[in-house]
């Protein structure tokens, strides 16, 4: 039955002159990577190696930690929060670009999960708590880098919202809100866009594992929606040889080794695996190729790469800060932006070291990043007091590379040797960066056993902080200091090695420019007995996360020893009072907005909280920008004069942050994901699995916005869809219209521009169901750019996807009652027309 679930969109009939010259072992080996990005190619078909490179903020390349830099773009969230399919699309283009110029033809992004919980702490790389604007941010992004020639991966597929356990928890999803809702933006993308490849989940989905769910992959990608593209698994999420290879799974990734290989082979011998179902994976894959340019002559490959704009090239650096800035949200102001003339107290850990960038697989290496502090010195000049603020992260961190040195060279970063178990040095070579992976991309003919780090310190004499990152043995000696740690890894989650490893530092006192070496002796954690050995999470013996390197990143930790918190706080409110107008920054890390771990509270990490209490009680105006890109708790938000939402802003952040607070350009953006008001208060809350792993989506179809107004959960602090930008609006009469070639509702509203400068609205229109059972859901939305003073006629077309829902008993889709109302609104919490359906 598998093999003709999917006939009517398998591509095998395409390629089978070239299926028929390989021999089964030759098929298997082309379905697994050759190693951490690439796969194997074979000249007797025309087929070269792909390349594959993580992608959602930027195409980071080959390796996963240093390599070349490359563009950091702002983070997903100010993309979908510009609710423009313009902006989506600019993106998508952009960093096609940035593939091209490093010879990559598959970029491992959007990430379309939703924001489910507001606890969530892989959020920031994805779209938005509703599966309509995710999808039309996702259709935009992939249809503006497959035009270019390179492949888009829509992931993860699917009911993959939480990052705790994720490697063996169950998502327990009703077929309504997995049909209606978390498969939702991948179907848009699919059918829209035409996207050409999928990455599956690392959880279970309703007890069966995504890599191997006939259900979602077989029946309903591949089947109903007669879709031709490739599924590839999460990087080591295959559990089962057999059942992922019946189930819909076409690519296992990274290798060379795996659950399939051998054991494919053997499996379609013995008869449990059909050659067809090998030929249809096959099939899809030379479909890529061939639509990569990977089939055949890719001719004119190497010119187009070196055409492509540098990563800090003028143009990256205008397209990057316009980009931030139109997803940027005002949530408050009373008129204290944009700013005055006057002079300007900028305070806070995010001012000096903003936050750029999310953890995990979403991290690149760029060329440069600009802090807050930095931008708004290069707008207002000697206008602006920058003070720190009070520490954000209970973790250490590896070193700024401008902290550094190689004491050899003498540039930027650090020597690194690795040595194997018999003393033998297998490499040494400079590193850009403090922090390195080891056992990962690098290509070394032993094991390492030992490194040697050693850097010279950027320190003046005094206190600081040193220490080192990564598993094993350390041993830190600097300026006749020795100081040691035995690190471990504690989690069930192999990919901690690379995503969260330990780390421990301690305060020295130092003479400046200090010479440290540091020693690790890697000793390396036996991932398949620790895994094998918990019953509880039922690995099968072939489980690809077995084959993951028990090595990771590895780095040093040094900075200029922290100010008391206290201190830091008096100081920022001194300087609060003398300047009239402060602006406080602050925001999460990387601790809590990553891959690998959610978070735990919406509260602010450290003493920022009281930070803004105490220079807001100073100050005559107070501005908060938030640097985060999910929400964040503010018991202060009353006694601010103006709050605005900033995300992870790329590599121009602070530029971009500071043409927004300015005016120069305005932050038009909308939020993507409601606020709560306290810990606890949101339809869906909880991100840990019970004992038997399973993880229940009690909030079905409430998800969201769609909770909060059902009543499911307390008033929130901000309704989803609420921006104020710098202008003010004044709605007319809406009327509705029903295409009837298109059949598809619309409604057009006349929108006036009542403030003194041009301006962007962005019209939003909800669908109330008369179905009591039913929630509000977005069903279209439009942008217009409107002069000050004039009006504008904006028309917003519904999509009929909105307007069915999921019947279990008949197994199919059914339209909704003929009637309930649309609702005409700036958020949720701004309504200004309701339109009856009757």
């Amino acid at each position: 039955m598998t093999d003709t679930i999917h006939a009517a969109s398998s591509p095998v009939p395409q390629f089978a002159e070239l299926i028929g010259k390989l021999t089964l072992e030759e098929k298997v080996h082309l379905l697994t990577g050759e190693t951490a990005f690439t796969l194997p190619g074979n000249e007797s078909i025309g087929l070269a190696p792909l390349a594959f490179s993580d992608g959602p903020t930027g195409v980071r390349g080959l390796k996963f930690v240093g390599g070349d830099p490359v563009a950091l773009f702002p983070n997903a969230t100010l993309i979908s929060g510009a609710w423009d399919d313009d902006v989506a699309e600019q993106v998508g283009t952009m960093l096609a670009k940035e593939a091209q110029r490093q010879h990559i033809n598959v970029v491992l992004g959007p990430t379309i999960n939703l924001h489910r919980t507001p606890l969530g702490g892989r959020l920031f790389e994805a779209y938005s708590e509703d599966p309509y604007l995710t999808g039309r941010a996702a259709s935009s992004y992939v249809r503006g880098m497959q035009d270019q020639g390179v492949s888009a991966c829509l992931k993860h597929l699917v009911a993959n919202e939480s990052e705790t356990l994720r490697n063996f928890m169950d998502s327990r999803v009703s077929q309504d809100a997995l049909r209606e809702v978390y498969l939702l933006p991948f179907e848009m993308a699919a059918e829209d866009s035409h996207v050409w490849s999928m990455m599956c989940a690392y959880n279970d989905i309703n007890g069966v594992a995504a890599s191997e769910n006939d259900q979602v992959q077989n029946r309903i990608v591949k089947g109903e929606w007669e879709w031709d593209g490739l599924v590839m698994s999460d990087w080591f999420a295959t559990k089962r040889t057999v059942a992922s290879a019946n189930g819909g799974l076409d690519l296992v990734m990274p290798g060379p080794d795996g659950p399939w290989g051998e054991r494919l082979v053997a499996a379609v011998r013995t008869g449990e695996v059909s050659e067809d179902t090998v030929d249809d994976h096959l099939a899809r894959l030379l479909l890529l190729a061939q639509r990569t340019g990977a089939l055949g002559a890719a001719s004119g490959a190497e010119d187009r790469a070196a055409q492509m704009p540098a990563p800090d090239s003028d143009v990256r650096k205008r397209q990057l800060r316009e980009i931030a800035v139109r997803g940027m949200t005002v949530v408050k102001n009373d008129g204290a932006l944009p700013l005055g003339d006057g002079p300007v107290a900028l305070i806070g850990r995010h001012a000096t070291q903003t936050v750029n960038m999310g953890g995990g697989s979403a991290q690149v290496n760029p060329p440069y990043q600009v802090s807050i502090a930095e931008g708004m010195r290069d707008v207002l000049g000697e206008r602006v007091t920058v003070l720190d603020g009070p520490g954000i992260r209970t973790r250490a961190v590896p070193a700024s590379p401008a902290f550094t040195s190689d004491p050899a060279s003498g540039t930027p970063g650090m020597e690194v040797a690795l040595f194997a178990a018999d003393g033998q040095e297998l490499t040494r070579y400079h590193s850009d960066s403090p922090a390195i992976s080891i056992g990962w991309d690098d290509d070394l003919a032993q094991t390492p056993t030992t490194a040697v780090l050693r850097a010279v310190l950027g320190n003046d004499a005094g206190p600081v902080t040193v220490g080192a990152v990564g598993g094993g043995r350390w041993r830190v000696e600097v300026a006749g200091h020795e100081i040691s740690a035995d690190l471990t890894f504690e989690g069930t989650d192999p990919g901690e090695t690379m995503l969260r490893p330990p780390a421990f530092s301690e305060v020295l006192e130092l003479p400046s420019h200090a010479e440290l070496t540091a020693t690790l002796a890697l000793d390396p954690i036996d991932w398949r007995e620790k895994l094998l050995g918990d019953p509880a999470l039922g690995l099968a013996e072939e489980s690809h996360l077995l084959d993951m390197s028990a090595m990771g990143l590895t780095a040093i930790v040094a900075a200029p020893a922290p100010r008391p918190d206290e201190d830091v706080i008096e100081d920022a409110a001194r300087a609060a009072r003398e300047a009239g107008t402060a602006v406080v920054v602050v925001g999460l890390s990387e601790e809590q907005e990553t891959e690998a771990a959610d978070k735990t509270t919406l509260a602010l990490p450290g003493e920022q909280d009281e930070l803004v209490r105490r220079v807001a009680a100073a100050a005559e105006r107070t501005v908060v920008v938030v640097n985060a890109a999910t929400p964040v708790l503010m018991p202060w938000l009353a006694d601010m004069n103006a709050v605005v939402v900033v995300g992870l802003p790329g590599q121009e952040g602070g530029h971009a942050v500071a043409a927004a607070l300015t005016g120069e350009l305005e932050p038009t953006g909308r939020l993507v994901t409601t606020y709560p008001a306290a810990d606890g208060q949101a339809p869906a809350w909880d991100v840990t699995p019970g004992e038997d792993l399973g993880l229940d989506y009690a909030d079905d179809v409430f998800v969201g916005y769609r909770g909060y107004h059902a009543g499911r959960a307390a008033e929130p602090l901000f309704w989803f869809g609420h921006g104020l930008g710098y202008g003010s609006w004044e709605y007319g009469d809406a009327t509705v219209s029903e295409s009837r070639s298109a059949g598809m509702l619309s409604v057009a509203v006349d929108v006036t521009s009542t403030g003194e400068r041009d301006s962007r609205e962005t019209v939003q229109v909800y669908f109330q169901p008369a179905e009591t059972d039913q929630p509000i859901r977005l069903v279209g939305f439009q942008g217009a750019q409107v002069p000050a003073g004039a009006t504008a006629r904006v028309e917003v077309a519904c999509n009929p996807r909105l307007f069915r829902r999921w019947d279990e008993s008949a197994g199919t889709w059914r339209e909704l009652e003929a009637d309930g109302e649309l609702v005409v609104a700036r958020g949720l919490g701004d309504v200004r027309a309701r339109l009856p359906l009757n």
